[in-house]
């Protein structure tokens, strides 16, 4: 019998460095620390998501001698009134406690006053795991170059290059996992084509008639939102363009919507839902997430053209009122045809959020009429 082949080159354990940051990434969700090595670094990092007062002196502990500091991101940072270009390091009071430290991460009225140091490579890294996880963009970590002992064999190691490398091929292991056809409330069959990458996020495809794939397709792009999709909230216009989407291609007995696993426009839920406290203490859509450390829009919409290539579909007519959209999806190499605008109920809870978008992200509204200089 001939002998099994290693990890760095198994087919089934995939390549040594992916399969590190794969585990690094399930220890982080995990809420175990790992370690991220670069040129000169040895960081011990551990997410602020779901931390305690037991898990920060423990972490504390074991940093020593070293004081855990915070990572932010640049987004995070100006929020906090630091100017920043990139990842800040935050010293923290030696008496901080998990609740001081979680408010320093989300909440809109922090500021911090004290001296703050660029990030260094190790520690970025750090960051882009935990938003790869959909976590708090926030992260403890400590230098360690010595730890050795049990904890050298139980904690995860990584490089850091290997975490950029991780996140831009995930999407690449995209699969069909199943699919099955489904009758629509109208009585007509949708076939759902579920897709799976290597983070195990589900991505649907619901393929409404038996489109001609030769030729330009009826697509929209559809993040999921679990509140205005399954709940209907009239916080947002996101379960009405969906209807309005699903019926327009209906009516032409053609299309297709891609179900994105992109909530709150890629921050994922809970941190959805952080934003939306936010909103309800004064900040618009976009200062919300930028506020929790995230980019305005962390959608990336090179999943949908993997799933669309996959279907055999490479000409769109895209139903957005997204201009942006249309931009990104075409540097993918889908060739965009033409656009259909999705005009959703105005009410006097979605107003707000809808103008944000009109003014701030350059969304087209027929229905709206937004000055330039409003605030939202």
């Amino acid at each position: 019998m001939s002998a099994a082949r290693s990890p760095a080159s198994s087919a089934l354990f995939g390549n040594k460095e992916c399969l590190g940051v794969s585990r690094a990434l399930g220890e982080l969700q995990a809420r175990r620390p790992i370690r991220i090595d670069a040129p000169g670094e040895a960081l011990l990092a551990l997410s602020v998501e779901g931390l305690d007062d037991q898990r920060l002196s423990e972490f504390a502990v074991l940093c020593r001698p070293n004081a855990p500091e915070l990572i932010i991101t640049q987004q995070r940072a100006r929020a906090l009134g630091i100017e920043a270009l990139t990842e800040m390091t935050l010293p923290l009071c030696a008496m901080a406690d998990a609740g001081a430290i979680f408010n320093l991460a989300v909440e809109s009225t922090s500021c911090f006053t004290g001296s703050t140091k660029p990030a260094g490579r190790a520690a970025t890294a750090a960051i882009l795991l935990v938003k790869v996880s959909r976590s708090l963009p926030t992260v403890l970590a400590a230098s360690v170059p010595n730890l050795g002992g049990d904890l050298m064999h139980s904690i995860v190691a990584i490089e850091a290059d290997a975490v950029d490398r991780f996140a831009a091929e995930a999407m690449n292991t995209l699969m069909v996992a199943s699919e099955a056809s489904i009758p629509l409330p109208s009585g007509a069959l949708a076939r759902f084509v579920v897709f799976r990458d290597a983070l195990g996020a589900d991505q649907v495809a619901i393929i409404v008639g038996k489109p001609d794939f030769s030729k330009q397709v009826p697509v929209r792009l559809h993040s999921a939102c679990l509140t205005g999709d399954v709940f209907g909230s009239r916080r947002c216009d996101c379960g009405d363009q969906l209807r309005l989407a699903l019926a327009y291609m209906e009516s032409l007995g053609e299309g297709v919507i891609l179900y994105l696993a992109q909530e709150g426009r890629g921050i994922g839920l809970a941190n959805k839902m952080r934003a939306y406290q936010l909103q309800d203490g004064g900040l618009d859509t976009c200062d919300a997430n930028t506020a929790l450390g995230f980019e305005d829009d962390e959608r990336d919409y090179r999943i949908a053209a993997l799933m669309l290539r996959t279907l055999g579909c490479t000409q769109v007519v895209l139903l957005t009122n997204n201009p942006a959209k249309l931009e990104r999806l075409a540097k993918t190499g889908i060739k965009i045809s033409a656009r259909v605008p999705l005009e959703a109920p105005i009410n006097r809870d979605n107003k707000r959020y809808l103008t944000t978008k009109a003014v701030r992200s350059g969304h087209k509204f027929l229905n709206l009429k937004a000055s330039v200089g409003e605030k939202s």
